[in-house]
């Protein structure tokens, strides 16, 4: 039983390393995961690094490219869209059924929040980041549906590389904060559609924002 529990914790421990690396970009796209490299580097065996490496395959994170070669996969301008589009329904399905079944008084309090976000600091924005993560917990718990927290919680584990790879942009950050408000006060008011509404419009612009920075990447 304790080889068995130590074998899952060094798995997880393998796990949330890699994928750690992967998220902020110290393991880029196309970078070799080596199975005997990185089970040396975290001190275990072979056996939990195999079974990290399965889940981050699940999670497509990673691409098996051979038994012996698995690759961090890409994530292009195509992957993008496709996972914005997963995330549109997702999202909008559960703006809509949070209205009917959330706490009224706790998003009329995060409009609130997101009314006096300070985003001038690296401080500011990362409470605003945390304020999101903060707004995504009481949509999911308000929801109450593990189907779709599931699949939702798959597509954010993508949307951090996404991110990542957008520049902090002062007029969009200031525009998502007013979005973020909008679904809020939809939530608040139980209003279904227009939380609905206004979520497609923030996950619209959102996409163009990121599409317009990979442009201006490339270029």
């Amino acid at each position: 039983m304790t080889l068995a529990a130590d074998r899952v914790t060094a798995s997880d421990r393998a796990y949330a390393d890699l994928l750690d690396g992967i998220q902020s970009g110290a393991l880029p796209a196309g970078f070799v995961l080596g199975e005997v490299e990185q089970a040396a580097r975290l001190g275990i065996s072979r056996t939990p690094m195999r079974e990290a490496l399965r889940r981050l395959a699940a999670d497509g994170l990673v691409v098996q490219q051979s038994p012996r070669v698995t690759v961090v996969a890409d994530l292009d301008a195509g992957d993008i869209r496709a996972l914005f589009e997963i995330r549109r329904a997702l999202e909008e399905t559960s703006a809509r059924l949070a209205a009917t079944r959330g706490d009224a008084g706790l998003f009329a309090e995060l409009a609130e929040e997101f009314a006096h976000v300070d985003l001038s600091a690296a401080a500011g924005r990362d409470a605003y980041y945390a304020l999101i993560a903060r707004f995504d917990a009481a949509l999911d718990a308000a929801v109450d549906n593990d189907y779709i927290a599931s699949a939702l919680r798959t597509v954010r584990t993508h949307l951090v590389r996404v991110r990542r790879m957008a520049r902090d942009k002062p007029a969009r950050l200031a525009a998502s904060a007013a979005e973020h408000r909008t679904i809020a006060q939809a939530l608040a008011a139980r209003d279904g559609d227009l939380a609905a509404h206004a979520t497609h419009v923030h996950l619209h612009n959102a996409l163009t924002g990121i599409l317009e920075t990979l442009n201006e990447g490339q270029k």
